[in-house]
């Protein structure tokens, strides 16, 4: 039996309640999903603040209360839209489809001959990792847009401190 492995590719900065959905969304049409953790190489910046690794335990602990056999691979960036394909493939599991809102990503995929699809996105408008950011150095509440073990994570890296002082927000009020 062919064991049907799909990709799902993000930044998770950090992983939220969207992200969660989506995977769930995938999850009930595959039998095991690579989550490739994006600009894995950027941390300790206001668009990147989190760590591959500290992205990978977000995504390990979210993912521990379904039943979602997956593995989550850090991917570094590379400026080459034309070898990315293989890039990927070759720091990754064997995949038969790849699944993305993102139309680069998309194209790229389906030009060498990847089976793609666009998963429904749950509440944009909603669940973003900039807003979420944007939140955080803010003061203002965050935690609800995202998994409790999200806020668990960031909570022991101390990871609300370190955005609002690479943001150069680091003011007390």
């Amino acid at each position: 039996m062919h064991l049907k492995r799909a990709f799902y590719i993000g930044r998770f900065q950090p992983f939220h309640k969207g992200h969660y959905s989506v995977i769930k969304t995938i999850g009930k049409d595959i039998d095991e999903l690579v989550i490739g953790v994006g600009s894995a190489q950027r941390s300790h910046e206001t668009p990147n603040p989190f760590t591959a690794g500290e992205r990978i335990m977000m995504i390990r602990h979210s993912l521990a209360d379904t039943d979602i056999k997956h593995y989550a691979v850090p991917i570094d960036d590379i400026q080459q839209n034309a070898v990315w394909v293989s890039y990927v493939t070759a720091r990754t599991p064997p995949f038969d489809i790849v699944y993305s809102n993102n139309p680069l990503i998309l194209e790229l995929f389906e030009e060498a001959g990847i089976e793609t699809k666009q998963p429904p996105m749950y509440h944009r408008d909603k669940y973003s990792g900039t807003q979420i950011r944007e939140k955080m150095i803010a003061g203002e509440k965050w935690e609800q847009l995202v998994p409790e073990s999200v806020t668990e994570v960031i909570e022991e890296i101390d990871g609300v401190r370190r955005l609002k002082h690479v943001s150069g927000s680091d003011q007390t009020f």
